[in-house]
């Protein structure tokens, strides 16, 4: 079954932040480091283009591979 765009990006936040919501860690960032929070927000911002330009079969076999190496990691 294949992976829909919105489902990748769900797939993709929980990889990256765990189960902190992307701008909860964006916001935590700032406050230790006002110079890492707007690189953060700025990195944030570009993760939010790239998933919307992507093609979803790209971001499908980005997250197969995600995961793969994550198995072999085990």
């Amino acid at each position: 079954m294949a992976i829909t765009r919105t489902e990748a990006k769900q797939l993709l936040e929980r990889l990256i932040f765990d189960e902190e919501h992307p701008r909860e860690w964006v916001q935590d960032v700032w406050e230790m480091s006002p110079t890492l929070g707007e690189t953060a927000a700025k990195l944030w911002d570009v993760y939010e283009a790239l998933i919307e330009c992507c093609p979803e079969e790209k971001l499908e076999n980005l997250l197969h591979s995600i995961y793969q190496a994550s198995l072999e990691d085990l």
